[in-house]
C-alpha cells in the first residue's frame, strides 16, 4: 500500500486523467483501483466498493499511480485491466484484438432478438458471427439464446487466440473457426438463420481521433480496404447471402457516415429483401439489416475464393 489514502489518490488520478483528455476520468480511476484491489483479494471489486473504501479512509492500493499514468498516456483502460464488458459478459482483451464497444451491443441485440424468435418457433437456431475478433457477439448470442448453435469466424491469428481464450473461459458452445470470413463455413451454405458481423470498415485515410483507437487497436481490425473502407464489408455481405437460408437475417455494423453506402452495397450484392438501416442506442445509423430473399436461386459467388490479397485483413473484426 502507498502512504496516501485512497481518496487522495483518486482525486489526484481524476485531475491527471482529466488533464490528459480522458473522457471519464473519475470512473476510470475507480475502475483501476477496483482492478488492483480485486487482484489482492482474489474477488471482484466494484466501483461502489472502491467509493466506500475511499470514504472510510482506506489506503490506496500499490500500483495505482503507475496504472493511472499509463491511462493518462491514453493506453486503453481495458488493456490495463485485461477485461472488457459486453452485454453482461467480461471478455479478456489486450494488444492485438479490437476492444468491444458499447455501440456494438445494439448490433448484437438485433441478432439476438432474431435468434430468440427463430428458436422459439423452431426449437433451435443456427447463427454465424463473421469477423468475431474477441468473440464478443458470438458469446453474447450463445449466452443469451438457449438452443443457439453459434459459429464464429476469425482469420487474424492474434485475434483468434483471444477469441479462443474467451470461448474456453466461458464454457459456452461457440464453434470457433480460423479462416477467411468470405469463404468459411461452406458446409453450412443456405442453412443459417442469422449472420451478424462487425467487420473492419474505416476508410484508409480516416485515422481515428481517439489515441486509444489510433495507437492501440490493430489496423487489421479497423481498415476495411478500398477507397471507401467497404471492400471487406462487401465480401461479408456476399458471404451472408451464401450462408443464410431463405428468410434468414443479416446484421452488419458500419460507420455513421457509411449508412447510404452500406445500404447500396447490400442491395447490389443480390439475394436480399427489406434492406434497411437501424440505429444504435444514441440514435445514430450504425448498422444495415437485411432479410435473405425467399427466392433462394442465384446465390452470390463468394468473392476471393482461395487466398485473399490481404489475408491478414479479411476475417478480423472490431467486435
Amino acid at each position: 500500500m502507498t502512504g496516501r489514502s485512497l481518496a487522495e489518490e483518486l482525486r489526484a488520478a481524476e485531475a491527471l486523467l482529466a488533464g490528459a483528455g480522458v473522457p471519464s476520468p473519475r470512473v476510470d480511476a475507480e475502475l483501476l483501483a477496483a482492478h488492483l484491489m480485486g487482484a489482492v483479494t482474489g474477488a471482484t471489486v466494484s466501483r461502489g466498493q472502491v467509493q466506500a473504501a475511499a470514504i472510510l479512509g482506506r489506503p490506496a492500493p500499490d500500483g495505482l499511480a503507475e496504472l493511472v499514468a499509463r491511462r493518462a498516456a491514453r493506453e486503453p483502460l481495458q488493456h490495463l485491466t485485461g477485461l472488457a464488458p459486453f452485454r453482461g459478459l467480461e471478455l479478456a482483451v489486450g494488444p492485438g484484438v479490437f476492444v468491444p464497444r458499447p455501440e456494438t451491443e445494439q448490433v448484437a441485440e438485433v441478432a439476438i432478438a432474431e435468434a430468440h424468435a427463430v428458436a422459439a418457433r423452431a426449437g433451435s437456431v443456427l447463427v454465424a458471427d463473421l469477423c468475431t475478433g474477441s468473440g464478443a457477439i458470438a458469446l453474447a448470442l450463445a449466452h443469451e439464446v438457449p438452443g443457439a448453435v453459434v459459429h464464429a469466424v476469425e482469420l487474424d491469428r492474434v485475434a483468434h487466440d483471444w477469441a479462443a481464450r474467451n470461448v474456453a473461459a466461458s464454457g459456452l458452445d461457440v464453434r470457433l473457426v480460423r479462416g477467411d470470413a468470405r469463404t468459411a463455413l461452406g458446409e453450412l451454405d443456405g442453412t443459417l438463420d442469422v449472420v451478424v458481423s462487425n467487420p473492419p470498415y474505416v476508410p484508409p485515410g480516416a485515422v481515428p481521433v481517439d489515441p486509444e483507437v489510433a495507437q492501440h487497436d490493430p489496423a487489421v481490425a479497423l481498415y476495411g480496404l478500398g477507397r471507401d473502407g467497404l471492400e471487406v464489408p462487401r465480401g461479408i455481405a456476399a458471404a451472408a447471402a451464401r450462408l443464410l437460408r431463405p428468410g434468414g437475417l443479416f446484421v452488419m455494423e458500419h460507420a455513421e457516415v457509411q449508412a447510404a453506402a452500406a445500404l447500396d452495397l447490400v442491395r447490389s450484392t443480390g439475394g436480399f429483401d427489406d434492406v434497411r438501416t437501424c440505429a444504435d442506442l444514441t440514435g445514430r445509423p450504425r448498422m444495415v439489416v437485411a432479410r435473405r430473399t425467399l427466392d433462394a436461386s442465384a446465390v452470390p459467388t463468394p468473392s476471393g475464393s482461395g487466398e485473399p490479397a490481404r489475408a491478414d485483413v479479411v476475417g478480423d473484426s472490431h467486435a
